[in-house]
């Protein structure tokens, strides 16, 4: 990640967007137990940072092999649906 971009990711007045996502409540009840015991002032910041660190391993990820979005645009571009490529992507994209 290159330094300029990191350095906004780091902005903690970076703007927010409310989202919407329904999960199973027993894991609501989940995060809200542990946030405090990690450090976290409630269940939400501890959603953002992991969705943060989930997401900065796969840009890394992606990063690190950057011929793979032109292969993911030619397989749409030749009809392969794109849960079929999200499949595939997932597949190979765990860690080991």
């Amino acid at each position: 990640m290159k330094s300029d971009e990191l350095r906004r990711r780091l902005d903690k007045n970076r703007k927010m967007v409310p989202v919407s996502i329904r999960m199973p409540e027993d894991v609501i009840e989940d995060l809200k137990r542990i946030a405090p015991q990690l450090g976290f002032s409630g269940y939400q910041p501890l959603i953002r940072a992991y969705i943060g660190q989930g997401l900065r391993q796969d840009l890394m990820r992606l990063e690190s092999n950057p011929g793979l979005e032109l292969f993911v645009e030619s397989l749409q571009n030749h009809g392969v649906d794109t849960k079929t490529i999200e499949q595939a992507m997932a597949d190979v994209m765990q860690p080991s």
